[in-house]
């Protein structure tokens, strides 16, 4: 399981124009003059792991190692502008490490580079931001892409192939095109279909909204014709929702791909309007980003898994990096996955409506 990676984040406003969220936490034992100080600055709240899984995870992971750890916490939902604004407020706070989710990886190369020139460590948070970042810790992203864009051609079997003028198509719908994450997934995910799916529609999608993904999905039925469409790539599963009710407007029940985990794309799974997801344990790659905050603030060496793997910042430096592996989710695996990882419970899936659906899954 992808869990055996090293076991189990930005900031109070002395900027007045810094925008805090109204999840943000601060506490220290003991002398604040002796606790470390991190910044945690992840990027929106659509996407519902953040605030739910991603953010008390790795607080947990930094209070289990430093109890009298300082957290200051900001969420930029989805303002490039607002997250630059938070870093210098982080900065000006005294944070020591800065755990970053980057709402746009170029866009924050400055305040990464004001970062690093402060004498301030900087780890890239599940995408890999552009300037002098320390560390990163993320999912291996075109394998993401790759599983996604398998599984999609399994589910569409022989209703399509490449080359053929009257063979079904699909649509595929990317990710940001400021999250260098979205690069990743869909270029993997081209190297699963390119030659065995035609592709009649691909969208890129700002900010990941599942409004916007609704809309290019409208659009890619009405361009393709609503009889051709045999399948669509969604690069996650707040994109998947808006799609899906795209397709259950158009009377269509299609495979359909995404990723994380959701608790509606479980829930989706189960009853079949959506295929499959891409389950990727927040907790080791919580626990691992806790663990390299606290060691860089306590000026001591990385986790070994740190060092085997490099990635490029953009800025032509490699960084120590810890991938994880993905895992795709189906039907068949829900039990020993996101219900036996204690992500979800089978009450929380199998809600009325589910109900028979779960039954038939073996979770009730």
């Amino acid at each position: 399981m992808a869990a055996t990676v090293v076991s189990l984040a930005l900031v109070t406003a002395s900027c007045g124009s810094a925008k805090k969220s109204s999840g943000s936490s601060a506490a220290s034992g003991g002398s604040s003059t002796a606790a470390i100080k991190i910044g945690l600055l992840l990027p929106e709240t659509k996407t519902t792991r953040y605030e739910q899984f991603d953010k008390p995870l790795i607080e947990a992971q930094i209070k289990a190692l430093d109890p009298n750890a300082q957290i200051d916490y900001y969420n930029a939902n989805q303002d490039a502008t607002t997250q630059q604004t938070q870093v210098d407020t982080a900065l000006t706070k005294g944070n020591q490490v800065l755990i970053l989710d980057a709402v746009d990886a170029k866009a924050i190369q400055s305040s990464v580079q004001k970062a690093h020139d402060a004498g301030v460590k900087v780890i890239a948070y599940d995408r890999l931001a552009q300037g002098p970042v320390d560390a990163y810790v993320s999912f291996d992203n075109n394998k993401v892409g790759q599983l996604q864009g398998a599984a999609l051609v399994a589910a569409v079997g022989g209703k399509a192939s490449s080359g053929k003028a009257s063979s079904g198509k699909i649509i595929m719908i990317n990710g940001s095109p400021t999250d260098p994450n979205a690069a990743q997934f869909k270029a993997g995910a081209h190297s699963a279909i390119d030659g065995k799916l035609t592709i009649g529609k691909e969208y890129d999608t700002p900010n990941w909204d599942p409004n916007n993904a609704n809309q290019e999905a409208a659009a890619g039925i009405t361009a393709i014709g609503a009889s051709s469409v045999v399948g669509v790539y969604s690069a996650n599963d707040g994109m998947a929702a808006g799609i899906a009710t795209a397709l259950s407007a158009a009377s269509l029940k299609v495979p359909l791909t995404g990723q994380d985990a959701q608790l509606d794309a479980v829930q989706r799974i189960l009853v079949d309007t959506q295929t499959m997801s891409i389950y990727k344990p927040y907790k080791p790659e919580a626990d691992t980003a806790g663990t390299m905050a606290v060691a860089l603030a306590q000026s001591k060496p990385l986790p070994a898994s740190a060092t085997p793997t490099t990635a490029t910042s953009g800025s032509g430096q490699t960084v120590p990096s810890d991938l994880i592996t993905p895992i795709v989710l189906t039907k068949d695996n829900i039990k020993t996955t996101v219900v036996a990882d204690g992500l979800y419970t089978v009450a929380q899936i199998c809600t009325p409506q589910y109900a028979s659906a779960c039954t038939a899954a073996g979770l009730s």
